[in-house]
């Protein structure tokens, strides 16, 4: 079987070219069966060829859960639905550097502390809190890279992060923008994440900028969020699939096949060579025996240990996953 056209078009991306967003739908749509390892396959040859190497994996911690005001429609954190979780207030310091030293103990060396909320347009004790406590895991962990998720920032706000020892800012756009409002929320703008994203290159923050897949989203909007995300000339990008979460308005929503979220990960690649792709949500709870061909897919980074509201492997079962990847390339 020869490769097919289209694949073979695309080959110009390890040659150094572009791939074009009328391609890339292409692509999505036509590309079916075994040639997906093919793209799978290209996938893979251009993240060795362009992609950092040293990208690593990352743990994040939940520091303030729940009673988010935000109506974001896939979200376990908001109060705009019933999902039983377990809520509580910001963290204290200790406790913050208390799960950091598990983090650092288990080998890992980026650490995302994350909180529930729109987010801050002026500091006050809390953010104060948040300031501090950074200061304190910088003292206590110097050579470990922190990142951090607290929503959308003011400039004000924004400076402050850039005196603390913050490396990378989290803000993701989730689907196509032009879709964003419909597929995700409408109690804040799209425009406003993208503004805090500035903010953070403003300020030498790097950006790590992605979202899920599931939503309720075509291809069209897919390929749309990957050249979005390729335009905002972020460092890095997390890519999840959706978890329903019972209680959402996405509770019966149907699962993004292994075969579409590979697909979705070549893609991603090959629209953006030279990214940090991140394999998020969903790696183990929705594609399983799938995760490893999902990695082959042109990503070079995981997220271990667990996530904001729901639970992930073991650190040293993804350590010795990652390794055994390795023999691919």
């Amino acid at each position: 079987m020869k490769l097919n056209p289209l694949i073979e078009n695309a080959y110009k991306v390890l040659d150094g070219g572009n791939l074009e967003r009328k391609e890339a739908v292409v692509l999505a749509h036509e590309i079916t069966g075994p040639d997906i390892l093919d793209l799978v396959s290209l996938a893979n040859k251009v993240r060795l060829a362009f992609a950092p190497k040293d990208a690593g994996s990352c743990s994040i911690v939940n520091a303030k859960c729940g009673k988010c005001g935000e109506n974001c429609r896939f979200c376990a954190q908001s109060a705009h639905y019933h999902t039983h979780i377990d809520t509580f207030p910001l963290l204290s310091e200790a406790e913050v550097v208390d799960a950091a030293q598990k983090v650092y103990d288990s080998g890992v060396r980026i650490f995302g502390y994350v909180t529930s909320g729109r987010g801050w347009l002026k500091p006050d004790e809390d953010f104060r809190r948040i300031l501090s406590t950074l200061d304190c895991l910088h003292e206590r962990f110097p050579d470990m890279k922190l990142c951090v998720c607290l929503g959308i920032l003011s400039d004000e706000c924004a400076r402050e992060l850039s005196l603390h020892h913050v490396w990378r800012y989290n803000m993701n756009l989730q689907t196509s923008p032009v879709r964003y409002a419909e597929l995700v929320a409408t109690t804040h703008t799209i425009e406003e994440k993208i503004a805090t994203i500035r903010l953070m290159q403003k300020y030498g923050i790097t950006n790590c900028t992605g979202g899920i897949f599931g939503l309720g989203e075509n291809w069209e909007d897919r390929v749309d969020m990957a050249f979005a995300i390729r335009d905002l000339k972020v460092e890095a990008s997390t890519l999840n699939i959706l978890l329903p979460i019972p209680g959402t308005p996405l509770e019966a929503q149907p699962p993004v096949t292994p075969a579409d979220a590979t697909k979705i990960f070549a893609l991603f690649r090959l629209i953006n060579p030279t990214m940090t792709l991140k394999f998020c949500a969903g790696r183990e709870t929705t594609m399983k025996d799938f995760q490893g061909l999902l990695m082959l897919s042109g990503l070079n980074s995981l997220m271990t240990g667990g996530y904001l509201t729901t639970r992930g492997r073991q650190v040293a079962d993804d350590f010795a996953f990652w390794k055994l990847l390795g023999g691919f390339g």
